[in-house]
């Protein structure tokens, strides 16, 4: 990708600190905080520590990985924050957004007490209180980005993504919009790399990530899983899984690879290995903005699977023969390595009379 020339030159935000608040009290199952704790390009604890050179010097507030007891003293960077007190610090969000205004006298889901009254303090209440004071935001995992699984229909919820929550034109005070890493749980080096590209551009030595219409990482979600998939020269051929011990392509059992943006099969899942379709998984789209409503039934052949197979599979069949007799050729030695008594190799000595 060319970026625009201005895009090129990185503004002196020069940032020596930065913290970052990370709140999962979102509707989540905190499996991507699970997640990204294999992450090994680079690894979180290499982030926090200081080992990657040309970062600030990062101060997490996870309830999972923080250094910090829970409590008060675990909360008290996000209340200085919200007074305006913490600065820069980068907000990342887990868990798709409930809609508090249809919650009748109770709340969906909150993160700490108000101090005066000993109420619960609403993810939404955090949310407006920190994102517009926040130097970057990043929504991690499906359900953030998009509403994921609580936000399917019949949800009570009025769940929804944290672009539909703050806006899709929202802007932080760095300037930059939501960053968008999907997976259910994210891809654990998706979110590091991502993470780290914001943090070089926290310190000046980096341009904005480019980003899509969804607002992803162009990178890493501009390919489709099929592009990346171990199976995919076997639907080129027309040669079709029809059960989940195959190792062919596994359109026939549900997988949507062929129109889905991820790059898991290519990237794998931990230290390169793993990634759903490469060890018999389907894709079932978990990275997609219509997950799951749009995909189900999981395990049904997707709709326009079967005609595209079937248009392919005339196509198939001559393309397996054609290089079925190619390959019989290709493993048969030249002719001319034998032990007889004449050199048939087509070497001429020239220089001899």
């Amino acid at each position: 990708m060319t970026l625009p020339k201005e895009a090129t030159q990185p503004k002196p935000h020069g940032f020596d600190e930065i913290h970052i608040l990370w709140i999962s009290e979102g509707m989540s199952c905190d499996g991507d905080t699970v997640s990204v704790t294999a992450a090994a390009q680079p690894p979180i604890e290499d982030v926090v520590t200081g080992l990657i050179p040309g970062l600030p010097k990062v101060n997490l507030h996870n309830k999972v990985l923080s250094p910090t007891m829970g409590g008060e003293e675990f909360l008290g960077p996000f209340r200085a924050a919200a007074r305006g007190e913490l600065e820069p610090f980068i907000l990342v969000i887990e868990g798709s957004i409930p809609n508090e205004n249809i919650n009748g006298d109770g709340y969906w889901t909150s993160f700490g007490n108000d101090l005066e009254t000993g109420e619960p303090l609403t993810l939404n209440w955090w949310l407006d209180n920190l994102a517009p004071k926040a130097w970057a935001v990043v929504a991690v995992g499906t359900c953030a980005t998009y509403g994921g699984i609580h936000a399917m229909a019949g949800n009570p919820t009025g769940s929804m993504g944290l672009a539909d929550y703050l806006g899709w034109d929202f802007k932080s005070r760095g300037a930059l919009p939501i960053v968008n890493i999907p997976g259910c749980p994210v891809q654990p080096d998706n979110f590091m790399e991502t993470l780290t590209w914001v943090l070089y551009h926290a310190a000046g030595s980096a341009p904005p990530p480019p980003l899509d219409n969804m607002l992803r990482p162009q990178w890493i979600f501009g390919k489709t899983v099929h592009e990346g998939c171990d199976r995919a020269a076997y639907y080129e051929q027309g040669d079709f899984a029809h059960d989940y011990n195959s190792p062919k392509c596994q359109v026939h059992v549900g997988c949507w690879g062929p129109v889905v943006n991820c790059n898991v099969p290519k990237r794998g899942w931990m230290g390169g290995i793993g990634g759903c379709p490469n060890v018999g998984g389907i894709c079932i789209a978990c990275t997609m903005p219509g997950f799951p409503d749009k995909f189900m039934p999981f395990m049904d052949a997707p709709p326009g699977g079967s005609l595209s197979s079937m248009m392919i599979k005339p196509y198939g069949a001559f393309i397996r023969r054609m290089r079925a007799i190619t390959n019989s050729g290709a493993n048969r030695e030249p002719k001319w390595r034998h032990n007889k008594d004449a050199l048939t190799s087509g070497y001429n000595p020239r220089w001899r009379p």
